[in-house]
């Protein structure tokens, strides 16, 4: 969208037109790929279906290539691309505080939108539980803020850190993607459960 619209000079309205195809593409995604049910979210900490990790893995590698090739072709300009700042300290608190959310809930926040647009209670409060934290992590943000803010290292991005160019990083991440599709079938037939049907 942004570095797209910018490049090419775009009108305001499209972008945000951009977005919101690109926002009912995802959702309707998610949805087909069976992720507005917590059991099949949660199967992926057992190991019985690990369709999380596939879906997600292959978001990432199609969004590299294309990225890589769309700037390859003049498309689109990656200096545009927005690229989150790194706080050590927050990434790790909010990593533990947000896998245990999806352990004990089953839900990421994206998933738990897709589900609760259907009709599912469970998401529903899921989303009610995040808000609530959202609030505390607002009020409380004067007591946690030196420590969120604590061990900065700005824009990082991991081919830079690793020293690899980004092509040979998307061809390492393709293959890295390949591997883990392999270990998830292994994965998937060794914790096979009979008790979950493919139809939750």
């Amino acid at each position: 969208m942004g570095p797209i619209s910018t490049l090419y000079q775009l009108p305001e309205w499209m972008d945000l037109m951009f977005a919101l195809f690109i926002g009912i593409g995802f959702g309707f995604a998610l949805e087909q790929a069976g992720f507005s049910s917590s059991r099949k979210l949660a199967g992926m900490f057992y190991g019985y279906d690990t369709t999380v990790l596939k879906v997600f893995f292959t978001a990432a590698v199609v969004a590299l290539t294309g990225a890589q090739l769309l700037s390859y072709f003049g498309l689109l300009d990656l200096r545009l691309v927005y690229v989150n700042e790194y706080y050590v300290n927050a990434a790790i608190i909010g990593g533990i505080i947000m896998g245990a959310g999806f352990i004990m809930g089953g839900f990421c926040p994206g998933t738990g939108v897709c589900a609760a647009s259907i009709g599912k209670i469970d998401a529903m409060v899921y989303l009610l539980g995040g808000l609530t934290g959202a609030f505390l992590f607002a009020e409380t943000w004067p007591w946690i803020a030196e420590l969120a803010g604590k061990n900065y290292r700005g824009a990082v991005k991991i081919n830079e850190t690793l020293g690899l160019s980004p092509a040979l990083f998307t061809v390492l991440l393709v293959a890295a993607a390949a591997f883990m599709f392999w270990l998830a079938e292994k994965a998937e037939k060794r914790f096979a459960r009979k008790d979950i049907t493919s139809d939750y």
